[in-house]
């Protein structure tokens, strides 16, 4: 057998598509192809075909992969949940999640440090809140205490209290404490910052 074409896709322009005997094969992307060393012309017996068949199939889920760490940001774990919802074996799940991190698309200190800016600068909460988020990402422990540890929760629950405080019904210091409590605030740290800047009807308790 011999790679008769191998053919630009017109759709996927990223892609090309391999013909064997004049009938189309299997299709890789362009990074797969210069990686193959396949050109035009070459012999492939029946176990050369099946072995890029399969590559085939591998690459596309890797570019699967890489669109799906290119919508935003996204943890190891929430990586891996990702292929092995579209049925990647576990060899192959190692072996993609092991390329995106030489890539420096997946890196667990760098997502986590990201969550922690945005979730504070855009809505703002409590460590305990953001540490909570961050595990359910499976985001090693360490790096979460090592992130946290450098934010203060008086701080964040100050900038809270004033944007609510913009609120009618946050006027009232009862529906204010449940509201902050639901956001990983102590009872402690809520009474003690509404103590001071209360404007409300509702009792501090």
């Amino acid at each position: 057998m011999k790679i008769t074409a191998i053919k630009q896709q017109q759709k996927r322009a990223d892609r090309y598509s391999f013909y064997v005997d004049g009938a189309y094969a299997f299709s890789l992307s362009e990074l797969a192809l210069l990686e193959s060393g396949l050109a035009s012309g070459q012999e492939l017996d029946a176990a050369g075909l099946e072995r890029y068949k399969q590559l085939s199939q591998d690459d596309k889920l890797f570019g699967r992969a890489l669109r799906y760490v290119a919508l935003r940001p996204k943890s190891e774990w929430e990586l891996r949940a990702y292929l092995e919802k579209h049925r990647s074996p576990a060899p192959l799940t190692k072996q993609i999640t092991n390329k995106l991190k030489d890539l420096d698309l997946i890196n667990d200190q760098k997502f986590a440090a990201a969550y922690v800016h945005d979730r504070l600068l855009l809505r703002p909460t409590s460590r305990r809140r953001i540490k909570l988020e961050l595990a359910k990402k499976r985001v090693p422990t360490d790096i979460i205490d090592g992130l946290l540890a450098e934010q203060s929760d008086t701080v964040t629950l100050q900038e809270v209290i004033a944007k609510k405080r913009r609120q009618s019904k946050y006027q009232d210091d009862l529906k204010l404490m449940q509201y902050l409590a639901r956001q990983g605030y102590n009872y402690g740290e809520i009474k003690d910052a509404l103590s001071g800047s209360s404007n409300g009807d509702g009792p501090l308790l």
